[in-house]
């Protein structure tokens, strides 16, 4: 079996370790958090105390870390992981950056000598648990197919979008959809709120209809049920649509609905909601309607 080094072990990257090695992999992890690592080293794994070691003599070394920066300063410097791999080692930044980051990653691997992926997710926490992640690939084929039982271990759909760069555009893109999808049930059930329905009974009449998506099973419920414990926090999602946004200021891109989303997700984080999960969006429309979403039932 392969062997994986693997940095990052919050919320996704803890139960993606977990998938590989119930799949048999030898899995050696770091992360800043000491305890994150004791965790997993009691469950099987191997532990590291640098980007350096986890990499060394390794077949995979996976990055699973909130931004950009984060994985630049993981992969260079005399402790970073490019000082620790050897040739022909498969760097896989599973990471949601800006696909001009992943080009600039997939350079710095290759002057070592070692393949790359940009290799973003999609599901959340309970995608990350279930392995059942949606997995979107920017690379060669060839190099995602001498990984791919890896990422089967983590995830249910692995797609080859294109080359280096198209897997973290792709992850832009569904962060696009997935936000405003949410921005969009977030008025609905303000509407439906302030005109005296009740959220619940809505979000049941509509779920079987057009309207229906799997945000709306998975947001929904968590608005009405004032559950904002976070499986995405708005932290990291506004991390994403800022990169949505930087990616199209360079594309001479308007993206109307995205930009005001942004602003959105500033106002929340200028009022202390920076770490509740996305679905609680609906407090910005809350605070400036009045309204509080609800339900009556429970």
């Amino acid at each position: 079996m392969k062997r994986i080094g693997f940095v990052g072990l919050g919320i996704m990257g803890k139960p993606m370790v977990r998938n590989l090695l119930k799949a048999g992999f030898s899995v050696t992890v770091y992360d800043i958090v000491a305890d994150a690592v004791k965790a997993l080293v009691a469950e099987g794994a191997k532990g590291a105390s640098s980007a350096k070691e986890v990499a060394c003599d390794q077949d995979v070394v996976i990055t699973m870390v909130p931004s950009g920066p984060i994985v630049r300063s993981l992969l260079n410097g005399d402790d970073g992981i490019l000082a620790g791999v050897k040739a022909g080692t498969v760097i896989v930044d599973m990471s949601s950056v800006t696909p001009v980051e992943s080009k600039e990653f997939a350079e710095l691997a290759a002057a070592k000598g070692c393949a790359f992926l940009d290799a973003p997710v999609s599901g959340g926490e309970p995608g990350a648990v279930a392995g059942t992640l949606a997995i979107m690939v920017g690379g060669e084929e060839a190099v995602l197919d001498s990984v791919r039982d890896v990422f089967e271990a983590m995830g249910s759909s692995i797609t080859l979008v294109g080359p280096t760069g198209s897997g973290s555009v792709t992850k832009l893109a569904n962060q696009v959809i997935v936000n405003l999808n949410i921005a969009a049930v977030a008025e609905a059930l303000i509407l439906s709120t302030k005109a005296g329905a009740d959220p619940k009974k809505v979000y049941e009449a509509i779920r079987g209809g057009l309207a229906g998506s799997t945000v709306l099973d998975a947001k929904a419920p968590m608005m009405f049920r004032r559950n904002f414990k976070p499986g995405g926090p708005i932290k990291i999602n506004l991390k994403d649509i800022t990169n949505v946004m930087d990616t199209a200021k360079k594309l001479d891109l308007p993206l109307v609905m995205t930009g005001v989303l942004e602003q959105i997700m500033h106002s929340l984080k200028a009022t202390g909601h920076l770490m509740d999960d996305h679905s609680g969006i609906v407090q910005f429309y809350e605070n400036i309607s009045g309204v509080v979403v609800k339900t009556n039932e429970e």
